[in-house]
């Protein structure tokens, strides 16, 4: 019948109750969440940035998703493969982040 739902699960739109006062309280720490993530990034003036090449760019890369999203996904397939999820600025920041680690450890 139309306007009745087929299959189990709620309704679309109607917030879910089981998380909706986590979400509240989690929300309150969202500022000081991103602004550790700034100081572990290296942003925050006379702060230490975090000793680790690996952190401050996944905590870069947080900052950025949050503030402009995901990066969105190409989606392409051919007879071999036919579906084939490719995220091209994840594969750029892998790449960058194991250059970095690379060189790191020659230097040590």
């Amino acid at each position: 019948m139309k306007g009745q739902k087929t299959g189990g699960g709620s309704r679309k739109g109607i917030p879910n109750k089981a998380t909706a006062e986590i979400k509240e309280v989690a929300r309150q720490y969202g500022p000081a969440a991103v602004h550790k993530l700034a100081e572990m990034a290296g942003l925050v003036d006379g702060v230490e940035p975090a000793q680790s090449e690996q952190a401050r760019v996944a905590a870069n890369k947080e900052i950025l998703d949050r503030g402009y999203g995901k990066a969105t996904q190409t989606i392409a397939g051919d007879n071999e493969s036919p579906l084939t999820i490719i995220n091209e600025a994840a594969r750029s920041l892998d790449a960058k982040l194991q250059r970095l680690i690379a060189a790191r450890d020659e230097e040590e």
